[in-house]
């Protein structure tokens, strides 16, 4: 490698293939090789590159496998517990080898089969380890994010508000409850954008465009789903959010804003009993959304 440095352990990462020997393929990983199963990559030759996950074994030497792992360092998963040891929790994390969760860092204590939200960690012999405490391990400075940037979110806990997510791994943020898709749960990963970053830093985020682009976007789906339902929407001013949300996976705010100016462009005609493709010039009705 060009560079000597070694690449971080227990990432990912494309290499190249330095030598094949006996005991297997030798991978270019900074000051030393990595060693990769040649099962691994049967038909591989030197000078060819390879995406692996890069680890340590418990003799020190750098490993690497074609097996990517459901989360890398420093990255949060839902993993399930396999089996219950004396001095933690081993979880399935895509490898051979389990990833040791430590009861001392287990807010509660794990059962067998049940899943939890944890965070890969690094001790510092670079062995990994996954942490439960999901609190300690989220980064509390104001994130240099802002306001419709695109994030990843990962669920982590739902409350009356919402879900209380994890924002590209390192932030905390709220996702408000008229925004959670039906069968929300614990673990699941979703897209989303930075919907306002308040005084005291927190975020709160959105699974929908903000500003004119979003309720662009939301204009293009109500028009879509009329088109798909014969013209006609029996949503209105007066549908709860929950109903305009399942309908069309767009908050009550959207919703108003969006059949707004579809209303003022000429688009559709409101009605007592919804929103109607417009057949001929729009009537202004006595009330509005």
């Amino acid at each position: 490698m060009e560079n000597a440095e070694q690449p971080e352990l227990c990432r990912l990462h494309t290499l190249r293939v330095a030598r094949i020997d006996k005991r297997g393929i030798w991978l270019e990983a900074g000051e030393r090789p990595a060693h990769l199963p040649r099962r691994e990559a049967p038909h591989v030759t030197p000078g060819e590159q390879l995406e692996v996950f890069l680890y340590q074994d418990v003799a020190g030497e750098l490993q690497a496998t074609c097996r990517p792992p459901l989360a890398q360092a420093g990255e949060f998963a839902l993993l399930t517990v396999r089996s219950v040891g004396p001095h933690g929790a081993f979880l399935d994390w895509g490898l051979a080898k389990d990833l040791l969760a430590p009861f001392r860092l287990q807010p509660e204590r794990m059962q067998v089969g049940r899943s939890y939200l944890v965070k890969v960690e690094l001790d510092q012999q670079g062995r990994p380890f996954a942490n439960a405490r999901i609190d300690d391990c989220l980064d509390r400075e104001r994130p240099d994010l802002h306001e419709g940037d695109p994030v990843a979110l990962l669920i982590w806990q739902l409350t009356d508000l919402g879900a209380k997510v994890i924002v590209n791994h390192r932030f905390p943020a709220l996702l408000y409850r008229d925004e959670l898709p039906a069968g929300t749960c614990a673990g699941m990963q979703l897209a989303g954008y930075v919907k306002r970053l308040r005084e005291d830093g927190k975020l709160d985020v959105t699974l929908r465009k903000v500003g004119a682009e979003g309720v662009s976007d939301a204009r293009d789906v109500i028009l879509k789903a009329l088109a798909a339902h014969g013209g006609t929407l029996p949503l209105h001013d007066r549908s709860s959010p929950a109903a305009i949300q399942q309908a069309l996976g767009m908050s009550k705010k959207t919703f108003k804003k969006a059949v707004g100016g579809l209303y003022k462009d000429g688009l559709v005609t409101l009605t007592n009993e919804g929103v109607r493709l417009t057949v001929g010039p729009a009537k202004k009705p006595s009330s509005v959304t």
